[in-house]
């Protein structure tokens, strides 16, 4: 072999070696993508997480699986996606509870805001306020006047500790001064399955969370978080109708270890929007009350930071949050 071809040999070596990063993430996900989802099978995230499931694996052109590792209102599902491979192919699901969570928890393992980066938003959604079918109140006004009769002894559940749903129940109490005794859960349909065999009085869950028992004729919805009433049930009402500027909605969206290649969360970002244009996809979704709203990881930074500001101020007015 001459010098020239010697050298020309080398550096077509080296221009492969230096190719192949391009070409493995170019080819990202080289193995099946796990979803973990914080919370129990049912419930509004596992809901989401499981309805995008198929038009994202489609797009990827790998399987998609669903994980649900619930407990610690989220926190055990949080430490095993940050201490996974920052490769991209895991991520946490979560709502508005990865903002509240370290306001209340100052013991978790992880930093949150260090762990993680921010990859999509997918969704957003209000919660309701359900009560059991017998409850002695018709409306939101009559649960009031109950909870005001009876103080501290109207039980309400949510997903957990620190979750979202806690903060809105934190919310009616410092707005409508009252008080109401708080029962949380591994998830909105466990909060559900509780409310529907009259174990509680009520829970702050998603709609999708619910449907098992309203479609058992067992709960009944009686306010909604956001600031309008829900073309899904036109009939419930506002709870800022009641109580001056209560409006509070939550969002899924999903966060990847800190350190995942950005051509790999990109990529995962294009198979979600894949899947929320998806015409069957996009309707499944607003049935089971979420509304498909995503945003790439900058416009998701933006809304955490937001919901941030706002989560402070509900642990300002909220004694039991701060411990």
């Amino acid at each position: 072999m001459t010098g020239i071809t010697r050298r020309a040999a080398i550096l077509a070596t080296a221009g492969a070696s230096l190719a192949r990063p391009a070409l493995a993430q170019g080819n990202w996900p080289d193995r099946p993508v796990r979803l973990v989802v914080p919370y129990s099978a049912g419930g509004v995230g596992d809901t989401v997480v499981r309805t995008l499931q198929p038009k994202i694996a489609e797009h990827l052109g790998q399987a998609v699986i669903v994980e649900n590792r619930t407990g610690a209102s989220g926190a055990i599902a949080a430490a095993a996606v940050a201490s996974a491979a920052a490769d991209g192919t895991t991520l946490l699901m979560e709502g508005a509870t990865f903002v509240t969570m370290p306001m209340v928890n100052r013991s978790l393992a992880i930093d949150y805001e260090a762990a993680f980066v921010p990859v999509a938003m997918a969704t957003t959604q209000p919660y309701f306020l359900g009560v059991r079918q017998n409850f002695p109140a018709e409306d939101f006004a009559g649960f009031l006047a109950e909870a005001r009769r009876r103080p501290g002894e109207i039980t309400y559940g949510t997903p957990g500790v620190a979750h979202i749903g806690h903060f809105m129940g934190e919310l009616i109490q410092s707005g409508a001064n009252v008080r109401l005794e708080h029962v949380p859960y591994r998830g909105g349909a466990d909060a559900s399955r509780e409310v529907g065999a009259g174990r509680i009085d009520a829970a702050v869950i998603s709609h999708s969370s619910f449907i098992p028992a309203l479609q058992a004729g067992r709960a009944r919805l009686i306010g909604v978080t956001s600031a309008r009433r829900r073309p899904l049930a036109p009939e419930v009402p506002s709870m800022g109708e009641f109580i001056p500027g209560y409006d509070i909605t939550s969002w899924i969206g999903f966060f990847a270890p800190t350190g995942s290649p950005r051509a790999a969360t990109e990529r995962f970002t294009q198979a979600l929007h894949h899947a929320i244009r998806d015409p069957v996809t996009r309707e499944r979704l607003i049935a089971s009350g979420n509304d498909p709203e995503i945003s790439d990881s900058t416009q998701f930074a933006a809304v955490i930071a937001r919901d941030r500001g706002m989560a402070r101020r509900i642990v300002a007015n909220a004694p039991s949050l701060r411990g």
